[in-house]
């Protein structure tokens, strides 16, 4: 019995969702999430204009796995993180250092950037709603990568 008041409700509502002038346009629940933790590879740079300023620095993420040869080999990605909003922009510009420990959520941004010969390019960033310090700028030094195994 419930199936058939289902049945007989849903194109009756689709019917008045496609006719109803109000609910002509609609807009689907999508997700474009990025989480990423590791270390700042460069210090932070302010670019962009007066008016719309940015934050960009790159970011490292290490793989760890096991080659053909059964050893445990270590790849870095490297990503490029970009920070429009105002109230992160300044703390990124006062205490983010080369070498810090981060947490960095936000959304992958597609782009296409002119580079000074006039060519082209395409860009892919992640631009950044949150970042979270992990390590203090003290903390922060190659040697600290140099001292361990384990992968950062």
């Amino acid at each position: 019995m419930f199936r058939n008041v289902v049945s007989q409700l849903i194109p009756t509502l689709q019917r008045e969702f496609c006719t109803s002038a109000t609910l002509r346009q609609t807009y689907e629940k999508c997700i474009n999430q990025v989480t990423l933790l590791g270390r700042v590879g460069a210090d932070p740079m302010l670019r962009g204009t007066e008016q719309h300023p940015v934050v960009i620095f790159s970011m490292a993420t290490n793989m760890v796995y096991t080659d053909a040869n059964q050893e445990r080999t270590q790849k870095a990605e490297w990503h490029r993180i970009s920070i429009f909003k105002p109230t992160l922009r300044e703390p990124m510009m006062n205490y983010l250092k080369k070498g810090m420990r981060v947490h960095v959520s936000g959304r992958l941004s597609y782009g296409m950037i002119t580079d000074a010969s006039g060519v082209q390019r395409s860009t892919t960033s992640i631009v950044a709603d949150d970042v979270i310090f992990l390590s203090s700028s003290r903390d922060s030094g190659q040697d600290l990568a140099a001292s361990t195994d384990e992968p950062l």
